[in-house]
């Protein structure tokens, strides 16, 4: 006899299904179009990109990024050629990272896909109910995002760079 499972019918059950749909479609996609980026590292080229001379710490926060593991990304940005690290002239203590000539054309190169993907990890919903679904997220995640590890810092000591 087939039983529906609770957990179907659970937040966090269904947002973890969704997070692997998402980790799974960006990888596929990366994949196909001869990209070897993560979705955080895309979020950090995106971010290094609005906010060049951005310093480790505040880029873990502006991307919801754990502030210990952040290092790891940028180590293999730099590796990649994308980014550039040197030590902050205001602390240092401080790496602050901007994005070399390859990186932007690579973030270039990046974004459109990720762009066209968004669309595949929501799929079965239409155009109003994906606006609608991320909406909800959106709130959702911004009430929540003080309980998180670590949470989204919208602006931080770089002075919104």
């Amino acid at each position: 006899m087939d039983r529906t499972l609770e957990i179907y019918n659970m937040a966090g059950h269904l947002i973890r299904r969704l997070n692997q749909i998402s980790t799974s479609v960006f990888h596929e996609r990366m994949k196909a179009h001869g990209f070897e980026v993560t979705s955080i590292q895309f979020a950090a080229l995106n971010a290094i990109s609005a906010h060049p001379g951005i310093d480790q710490a505040t880029l873990a926060g502006r991307i919801a990024y754990d502030r210990t593991t952040i290092g790891g990304v940028v180590d293999r940005l730099e590796s990649k050629g994308y980014i550039t690290r040197v030590v902050s002239k205001k602390d240092r203590r401080a790496r602050e990272v901007s994005l070399t000539p390859e990186g932007q054309a690579a973030l270039g190169r990046l974004t459109p896909v990720v762009r066209a993907l968004q669309p595949d990890i929501l799929a079965g919903l239409s155009d109003d109910e994906r606006a609608q679904f991320l909406a909800l997220a959106a709130k959702a995640a911004a009430a929540g995002n003080e309980q998180s590890r670590a949470p989204l810092v919208a602006s931080g000591k770089d002075g919104g760079r």
